[in-house]
């Protein structure tokens, strides 16, 4: 993957996030912060997946960078870092790996039991992918505003 490749995901990821922070009803003052989270969040993934880092674990360093700049743009913004961070990071959701799944597990179906035991590594690779991006989703983002997180955001400025 070249860096013009990375890039571009990071703008378009960019463009996605703030697609889905208007969707949330998110704060007007969110729609300046989501997208440069959500263009770091997907920049960071490609690099690490660029320099060989596996994608669940590179998903994981994403969204826990992302969960430490949300922390700051909350206290600048004076909203909770998770109205920046959640948008952000639904670009990075596996949509590939579940509808891999779902389609092996439809041939599977399809096919009957005998003939569709070919399909099962498939579906349980795929399945299992998407579970382990979607934990690492979670966690990183959760860990970052956990341990941090804590001062409260003054809302009456």
């Amino acid at each position: 993957m070249d860096i013009v490749s990375i890039l571009l995901g990071g703008i378009a990821g960019a463009i996605a996030s703030l697609g889905f922070a208007f969707v949330n009803t998110s704060p007007k003052s969110s729609f300046i912060y989501v997208p440069i989270l959500g263009f770091i969040a997907l920049v960071c993934r490609g690099i690490c997946v660029a320099l060989g880092i596996k994608i669940a674990f590179a998903t994981f360093l994403a969204a826990f960078l992302v969960g430490l700049i949300g922390i700051l743009f909350a206290r600048q913004g004076r909203c909770p870092a998770e109205v920046y961070c959640v948008p952000a990071l639904l670009p990075m959701i596996p949509g590939k790996w579940a509808y891999r799944s779902l389609l092996a597990l439809i041939d599977f179906m399809r096919v009957g039991e005998e003939a569709g035991l070919a399909y099962l590594p498939k579906i349980q690779s795929n399945a299992l992918m998407t579970v382990f991006i979607m934990f690492a989703l979670g966690v990183g983002v959760a860990i970052p505003i956990f341990l941090f997180g804590k001062k409260p955001v003054n809302l009456e400025a």
